[in-house]
């Protein structure tokens, strides 16, 4: 062995760390385009290596991976249109149009095919005059353009400390306005994509009953989203506990963008239960986007045993949100048999707005009739 030279035990190992810092720089310049990369070791807490940057002045972006919860989440820009479809272009980060869908449900390909799911995503942060102006999120197979503008890339962040900084943001952003919409909102979506136990309890803060009411019903979309089980259960709790009829409306949504079975069963019982007629009106209109046998037979159950008639009008207006094969036949069977003449009238109503040949049957039944 020659003097310097690492022992044969420590060669594997000096090996792939020297691997590992080459490639740093890769990652970054590999999914970002037209920036002027300063590509970094997190040696410190993730909020001290932001303030630093961040105290130069002038503008810049910081950004690091992070590893994503299950599920297939698509982090993409959809600003141009190839073949008459909204396709994912190329992500500026000086500008805005970012969505986020599952992969099932997008209308064309990525800029990057990948066979598998992305474990990571990327978080970024726009900072100037001391402080982070703008977070932004992508999926690893995003083509992101930064515009010419300076990146610091950090490597070595480690979830924990994303989730705490970005928590962080979320407690000290302002309830509404531009800081708001650019920092609290997008740091919330970025905490609930983290595949991390601290983002489970962080959430979980977040919706306090002592917490702000606009953050607790921000966090019940994601939630609801992209929590899985987890976050249906938690969406269960607030359902029953929370004193706000806006923010229970707001569950009531996201159970409804939840693909577990804990979330319909919730979703059933607020329609059924609430103490509120808004959030079992609001109940009653995503279930309906849900459709099958349990959604049907609570709308209907509503129309006929809930006490206020404007949750059996919510209800009707349910039932016309249906695929018409399941939702005409029961508007028919309520205007023909319902009780309560508002209910009728509303039943009506939007029979005539389905346009469906049974309805205009029903229609002509009705007045010869007469």
């Amino acid at each position: 062995m020659r003097r310097g030279e690492p022992k044969s035990g420590m060669r594997g190992a000096w090996f792939i760390g020297a691997v590992l810092l080459a490639a740093a720089p890769a990652f970054a310049q590999r999914h970002i385009s037209n920036a002027k990369i300063d590509t970094r070791q997190a040696v410190q807490s993730l909020e001290r290596e932001v303030l630093a940057i961040a105290s130069r002045g002038s503008a810049a972006w910081v950004g690091f991976r992070s590893p994503i919860i299950d599920g297939e989440h698509q982090l993409c820009c959809s600003d141009f249109v190839a073949n008459g479809r909204t396709c994912c272009g190329t992500c500026r980060l000086e500008a805005s149009g970012v969505s986020m869908t599952t992969r099932d449900s997008q209308s064309a390909t990525t800029s990057r095919v990948m066979l598998e799911p992305p474990s990571e995503f990327l978080v970024l942060a726009r900072v100037e005059a001391g402080a982070v102006q703008r977070i932004r999120t992508f999926s690893v197979d995003c083509a992101v353009d930064a515009g010419g503008m300076p990146l610091v890339w950090l490597e070595n962040v480690q979830p924990d400390d994303s989730v705490a900084w970005l928590a962080g943001l979320v407690t000290n952003a302002a309830s509404m306005g531009d800081q708001h919409a650019r920092v609290a909102k997008p740091a919330i979506a970025a905490i609930a994509l983290t595949r991390a136990a601290a983002a489970d309890h962080t959430l979980e803060s977040f919706v306090a009953p002592e917490k702000p009411e606009w953050l607790r019903g921000d966090t019940a979309f994601w939630l609801g989203s992209a929590r899985g089980d987890a976050g249906a259960r938690l969406l269960a709790r607030m359902m029953s506990a929370d004193p706000s009829d806006t923010v229970r409306e707001k569950v009531a949504f996201a159970l409804s963008v939840s693909r577990t079975p804990v979330a319909l069963t919730t979703l059933l019982a607020a329609a059924r239960d609430d103490r509120s007629p808004r959030v079992r009106g609001q109940a009653l209109f995503w279930l309906a986007h849900k459709a099958g046998d349990q959604a049907v037979a609570a709308i209907t159950h509503a129309i006929t045993n809930d006490p206020e008639t404007e949750v059996k009008k919510r209800a009707v207006f349910a039932l016309s949100q249906l695929p018409k094969d399941e939702g005409v036949p029961k508007l028919i069977e309520v205007a023909r048999t319902n009780r309560n003449p508002e209910v009728r009238k509303q039943a009506f109503f939007w029979l005539g707005q389905s346009r469906d040949p049974r309805a205009v049957q029903f229609f002509e039944e009705i007045l010869l009739t007469k």
